[in-house]
């Protein structure tokens, strides 16, 4: 008989203890009678415009001869990737920039007796923006081939763009309001009450990462240039009035 008065006063506490945690939840979302909730808008997405740099140079004792180089290696550069499918107009080469190299000497003992002029260093650089994404991304990487023609082409990972980030935007901002209504009308239908007007709505900070990777969110925002698929999402904070 003991044993059943325990087991009936054991059931009763858990149900007690289930409306109360059940209770605590509500109340923290309440406040002063409002329903505070946060909303996620999120989605995956694929870039369509990729910007890929990259850059050449020539040293010669001889400012004139550094120069010839440089611009042979131009053409050479310029004829691979035309052929490669790469228009002309794609094609911007920057301002040559040049640097007299110096050699620090030293004393067969070590000691520092000075330098020497050591040549002229001559260094350009190009950039590809385009929307063909993957033709780009694979002659980036085919980019060695130049060596077999005697140009060291030093190339940088590409960059990945989205041209229609303002209307992905609008949509997550959407999907985001949407998510925090669902999540008010619960939390009022198991309050016992019934959602009244939204009163207020905060946009959280837009973040874009590369899909399925571990960057973490930033306070001002991240926004992703090395992957090409790329998930965005935002955060909506509504407030709610309750009836």
């Amino acid at each position: 008989m003991i044993k059943n008065a325990s087991a009936i006063i054991f059931g009763i506490a858990i149900v007690l203890a289930s409306i109360f945690l059940g209770k605590a939840y509500v109340d923290r979302v309440k406040v002063d009678g409002k329903i505070q909730v946060t909303g996620l808008g999120k989605a995956d997405f694929t870039s369509d415009l990729i910007v890929w740099e990259g850059s050449f140079g020539a040293t010669n004792m001889n400012l004139k001869q550094a120069y010839v180089k440089l611009e042979r290696d131009k053409g050479v550069i310029r004829k691979y990737l035309t052929s490669k499918g790469i228009s002309k107009g794609n094609l911007v080469f920057k301002a040559v920039k040049t640097e007299q190299k110096m050699k620090q000497n030293y004393s067969s003992n070590g000691n520092y007796i000075g330098e020497e002029f050591a040549g002229y260093q001559l260094m350009q650089s190009l950039q590809i923006e385009s929307k063909d994404v993957n033709k780009v991304e694979s002659i980036s990487r085919e980019i060695t081939e130049l060596l077999n023609q005697g140009v060291q082409f030093y190339s940088e990972s590409p960059r990945y763009y989205y041209t229609k980030l303002a209307d992905l935007k609008i949509e997550m901002i959407s999907k985001a309001t949407e998510d925090a209504r669902i999540r008010a009308e619960k939390i009022s239908e198991f309050s016992g009450g019934k959602l009244g007007v939204l009163e207020s709505a905060k946009m959280g900070v837009f973040q874009i990462t590369g899909q399925n990777s571990k960057e973490d969110y930033s306070w001002g925002g991240t926004f992703n240039t090395n992957s090409k698929e790329k998930t965005a999402s935002i955060t909506m904070k509504l407030v709610y009035g309750v009836k």
